[in-house]
């Protein structure tokens, strides 16, 4: 399975992206069941958010989803923290 989160605003606007191959990863199962939940928990357009907060865009397969601070579920705030190897 493939996921990639893309990350956009906050202060400096700057925007990080990474992408992840759960094949042949120990913890595949527990990233593919995060991975689930977190698209199914969000919407199809991007939520408004806070000011400087950051949104989120997560792609799981051919499946996106938004999501915006302080919003994200704990599923796709671990999504977002494993993805792109930083805090959410």
């Amino acid at each position: 399975m493939r996921i990639r989160v893309t990350r956009t605003g906050g202060f400096a606007g700057i925007e990080r992206r990474a992408e992840l191959d759960t094949a042949g990863r120990p913890d595949a199962r527990h990233l593919e069941a995060l991975a689930h939940q977190a698209v199914e928990s969000g919407p199809a357009a991007s939520p408004r958010g806070v000011p400087d907060g950051f949104h989120y865009e997560i792609t799981v397969d051919s499946r996106t989803t938004h999501c915006a601070d302080p919003g994200l579920s704990d599923a796709q705030r671990e999504l977002v923290r494993t993805v792109l190897k930083e805090g959410a």
